[in-house]
Formats: structure tokens, sequence, C-alpha cells
């Protein structure tokens, strides 16, 4: 099927020769409050984010209170919690009467607003609003949702945690039917914030999808500490980066304690540009910056002592040491100058110039 191979984010172009389109997922940081939703969206510009997403989706509508209150406890991250897992995500979830706000905090921020929707209701409420729509890892096999929100016609990025190669390519499948803009994220979906998961993050499955999909746009939903798998990810071609932010990691919520806050993510985004920047464009040659080094590192051909103009050369007059001047002999050519008459005096110590040798008549 096909694919596009570059996205366009609203004002962004997404592709492998682009730089890096970051993504803030504010998701429940916001605590339920609206003021501190719009404040995190700020402050996620400040830090150098280019979109600030949420993620919409209702209680009942996203989780079962019997299937988890049958459960002998609460497991992985959600074990933290101190309420139940339904009155958490009532308490945490983004309400949707907060739109025109966030809409008009955005806009004035100069940052996209984009979310997660969670069910067709909400697909259907922002397909007109933000300019990419985001799956998360927990619906791959959400088969009816993943088509509704690629017949949007929206670039869909698709989060890819917990899931078999199997389920990725039967989504990839399902929305290329209908929608060739398609990113496709690796990502791990462990949110403890343990170093340990840095074992499981699995940065080589990119270049699997590569493989699979050459050309494709690809991404990263990050939820190790810091930074460094982010840059990873980068090196080995992911253009969507997505981490959670918050202002305050001693905040008590489900997405506090494994989100970055505006320190360590503007040290993630400037540490990035860097990256970009080193990583270059793949061609071997002698940059801008080594003009003068690649001068004082190099050996030229040198005299060991004073030779008349006549002077037939012998591999004994000369000896390779630096520095190499513009025009002068390089050792790898000595085999080419052995045998040839010198045009002019020579002083022990200077470099043999080509323009030393006499050319034939």
């Amino acid at each position: 099927m096909k694919y596009d191979t570059s996205l366009r984010i609203g004002t962004h172009e997404i592709s492998l020769d682009a730089p890096a389109y970051f993504i803030a997922d504010i998701a429940a940081n916001h605590d339920g409050d609206l003021g501190r939703a719009k404040e995190l969206i700020w402050k996620s510009k400040e830090a150098g984010a280019d979109c600030a997403k949420f993620q919409h989706f209702l209680a009942d509508r996203i989780v079962s209170k019997v299937g988890f209150e049958g459960q002998k406890g609460q497991v992985s991250h959600q074990a933290k919690w101190k309420k139940s897992v339904t009155e958490v995500y009532d308490q945490y979830h983004t309400r949707r009467d907060w739109t025109p706000e966030l809409l008009e905090t955005c806009r004035k921020a100069d940052i996209h607003f984009m979310t997660t929707p969670y069910d067709i209701e909400a697909v259907d409420m922002f397909r007109d609003i933000v300019p990419a729509f985001k799956i998360g890892s927990g619906d791959i096999t959400y088969h009816g949702e993943i088509e509704h929100i690629a017949r949007t016609g929206k670039p869909v990025l698709l989060a890819t945690g917990a899931a078999a190669m199997t389920e990725v390519e039967a989504a990839v499948e399902l929305i290329l039917r209908d929608n060739p803009q398609l990113c496709l994220m690796q990502c791990n979906t462990n949110y403890t914030g343990s170093e340990e998961n840095f074992k499981y993050v699995n940065l080589r499955v990119l270049q699997t999808f590569a493989a699979r999909w050459p050309g494709m746009v690809l991404g990263f939903s990050d939820h190790t500490p810091g930074h460094s798998a982010v840059l990873g990810a980068v090196t080995l071609g992911a253009r969507v980066v997505e981490k959670h932010f918050t202002d305050d990691n001693l905040r008590e919520g489900p997405d506090h304690s494994f989100a970055l806050n505006p320190v360590t993510w503007r040290a993630m985004v400037d540490a990035t540009r860097e990256l970009e920047a080193a990583l270059g464009d793949g061609v071997k040659r002698i940059e801008r910056n080594e003009t003068e080094t690649v001068v004082i590192q190099r050996r030229a051909l040198r005299f060991k002592t004073a030779l008349e103009a006549g002077t037939v050369l012998a591999e004994d007059h000369l000896e390779a040491l630096r520095p190499c001047p513009d025009g002068a002999v390089s050792p790898d050519a000595l085999l080419h100058i052995v045998g040839k008459r010198l045009s002019s005096d020579k002083e022990a110590g200077r470099e043999l110039l080509w323009t030393d040798l006499e050319q034939p008549s």
C-alpha cells in the first residue's frame, strides 16, 4: 500500500530531512484544572515543544469498573494510585467544554493543539480542529476507532507499545487503506519511570519499521527517564518525539513522576538540535571547518638536505613531516615523484611543491 514519506502537521513538515517535531503530552497533568492546563501549554512552548497534546476520554467509555474491580489489586504503575482506576480516569480526564479556551491558549502561545481521542465521539468532535490525530498504544487493536480516525484524512500518529509486529502490520494496513499520512511510532508502555526500562525500549525496532516500510515517517513515544532514548531514536530516524510534560514531578497524579519538566524538556530539545546538526548529510568530505587543520595535521614530503636545481629525486632525499600547505606533495604520491628532476634550488626542511618538478618538454 502507498504511504507518504513526508507529512505536514500545521506549519511543520515532518520527514527524514526535517528537524524532529516535539509533542508535549500534557495528558492528565492538568490535574483536572483548566487553569493548570493553560499554564502547561505556555510552559511547554517555552521549553521548546511544537505541540501541546491532551487526551480526551470519558471514564465509562475507556475502562470497565467491573473489569478492574475484578482484579486482585491494581498492577504496574496503577499500583501506586490511591484511588480506583475508574475514579482516577474520571478525576483526570480533559473536560471537553475546555476546548475553546485550550485552542485559544495554543493560538496565543503559537503551539499546535492535538489530542489522543479514546472514543468515536471525541474523534468527530476534534476532526476539524486538530492538525493530526494520535492513536495511543492501548488502542492498536481497536480497529473500529483506528479506521474512523484514518477516514478523517488527517495525519495519523500510531503508537505501538506492547504490540507484536503482526498487530502493528494489521493496524498500519487498516490506516493505509484510507489514509497515506501515517507516522509509525515505537513505544514501550511501562510507565513506572524505572531506569530498568531502558532495557526494553528497543530502539532498533525503528530500523525494523524502516526496513518493512521504507521511507515511512517514524516517531518515538517515550516514557523512560531523561532523554537518552530520544537521542537514540532520532539517530535511528524518528522525526516525531512525544514525551509527557509537567511543571512539577513531585505533584500527585498518574503521569507526573515520569514526565519531563520545563528544565529537562528544554535540555532534551537542545540536545536533539545539537544531535541533528551533528548527524549531517552522510557525504564524506573535508568540511569547511577543517580547512586549517587539514594543513597542520597532514604531512608533506620535505627535503632532508638542501638540493640544487636539476637533482634527480630519490626516496632518501625526502621525509614526511607536518604541515602540508596547499600545493605540497603528499606522502602518498612518493612513488610518482621519485626519478623526477627539481626545477629550482630547495632548502633543507622545505616542502616539495608540485611546481618544483621539471615538466616534460
